[in-house]
């Protein structure tokens, strides 16, 4: 046993890789729940000795705990229980359908509206809830101007991901990023919400385009739209001005953290402690998203045995040497590569992944040359995420509802305007980052 440990130990960078490609590839199979392969690859990552179970002063720098982002957990956790207590009371589809009313069942404006909403909502709640939110009226919309909902789902998909790219809570990517780099909301807010916006009304005005001959109905069912009935969508008026007032005190916690300095992540709890004094606790805790939470801590496990073994530096050393240190090839190798592979495999991996290497550039290279890097990865990573059905969760569960609602999304077809989005929307971020970081 002696003799296995010491070879494991001569070799960790060796193993601790192929653990991780492992884990990688039957993530990419979606054969077995990703939250089960990340727990045994960070199983088997302690198990091999690559990190140490017990904090001694020997080995307190490897301890596996180290390497578990809390700050990223807690947000996650704190955002997932904020948002389902306030979308229980109706004040998301509340708005959803002011908006809609606004469009007069005009089916373009409808499209626009409700693409704007998605992008929007992504950027301050999950991906997921805000697909799960918008579906139902998607459809309800849909059938009242008797038209194909295909055309507002594909458009939500992709708006879901684009927007939650704008800011720091928007996507899991994002929150990695941002506690890795020590960004804070308002500078996710600074560099990358006015280049979303741009990369979001280019989007939907090609999608408008593209679908224009299905996007169309006649005046009295347009009416139907412009006339829905909103007055039952607010169930809970008490739960809605509680979530309301504490959502709104959770994002100026964030906004102002430059100020405060007080972490994101402790903002986001203290705004879900508040809200769970209202709730029966084990009721809420039960709506969190666990499977979500433990595959962070199995992934950051992983990539903690590959950290501790050298490998992430080894990588980071590669990549300046394949371009010579150049911060503009370095950040567009990062970038188109993190947008290609994120529509390939999940992109949470990857992103925990990349942040340690880019990490590892920073302390090489300074902060000034990192820093371009940093906004690569969160541009190609979470845009990526639109070019194929399984390329984010949000498509996932779109996906599904359509096929049970009768109208299901092919791979195929979906593939070859995701690539096509995705292509355009990375060929925007390319032109931004080099006029934005990269120009002296």
């Amino acid at each position: 046993m002696e003799n296995l440990h010491q070879l494991i130990a001569d070799n960790a960078i060796m193993v601790s890789a192929i653990i991780l490609i492992v884990a990688y590839i039957f993530i990419a199979w979606e054969k077995i729940s990703k939250v089960v392969i990340a727990l045994l690859g960070g199983s088997l990552t302690l198990f091999l000795g690559l990190l140490a179970t017990e904090k001694t002063p020997a080995d307190s720098v490897h301890y596996f705990i180290s390497y578990i982002d809390f700050n990223v957990i807690f947000l996650l956790v704190s955002m997932m229980i904020i948002v389902h207590i306030a979308s229980k009371s109706g004040m998301f589809t509340w708005l959803a359908n002011e908006i809609l009313k606004k469009t007069k069942g005009k089916p373009k404006l409808v499209l626009a509206a409700l693409a704007v909403f998605t992008g929007v909502a992504s950027a301050f709640l999950d991906n997921v809830t805000t697909v799960i939110l918008v579906m139902p009226i998607t459809f309800a919309a849909c059938k009242l101007l008797d038209i194909n909902p295909i055309p507002f789902l594909v458009s939500e998909i992709f708006c879901s991901n684009i927007g939650g790219t704008a800011t720091l809570i928007g996507d899991p990517p994002n929150i990695i990023i941002g506690s890795a780099a020590n960004f804070s909301f308002m500078d996710f807010v600074r560099e990358l919400t006015g280049v979303v916006f741009v990369i979001m009304a280019v989007v939907i005005a090609l999608l408008i385009f593209i679908y224009r001959k299905d996007l169309k109905s006649s005046p009295e069912k347009m009416e139907l739209v412009s006339k829905i009935d909103n007055s039952t969508s607010i169930t809970d008026m008490k739960l809605a001005l509680r979530a309301g007032i504490v959502l709104f005190l959770v994002i100026l916690g964030f906004v102002t953290h430059d100020l405060t300095h007080i972490p994101t992540f402790l903002i986001a709890m203290i705004g879900a402690s508040i809200l769970l004094i209202f709730e029966k606790p084990a009721e809420i805790l039960v709506e969190v998203e666990w499977n979500t939470i433990f595959f962070f801590i199995g992934l950051f496990i992983i990539i903690g045995g590959l950290e501790a073994s050298g490998g992430i530096a080894l990588m980071a050393k590669w990549l300046l040497e394949v371009t010579k240190g150049s911060q503009a090839a370095t950040s567009m190798i990062i970038l188109w590569a993190s947008g290609i592979l994120s529509g390939i495999i999940d992109n949470i991996p990857y992103t925990a992944t990349m942040t340690p290497m880019i990490a590892a550039i920073e302390q090489t290279m300074g902060r000034a040359y990192a820093h371009p890097l940093w906004w690569s990865l969160a541009l190609g990573a979470c845009l990526g995420g639109n070019m194929t059905i399984i390329g984010a969760a949000a498509n996932v569960i779109v996906s599904e509802n359509a096929a049970k609602a009768g109208h299901p999304i092919s791979f195929m077809k979906f593939l070859k305007y995701g690539i096509m989005i995705t292509m355009i929307s990375l060929l925007i971020s390319t032109v931004y980052i080099y006029f934005r970081f990269l120009i002296k």
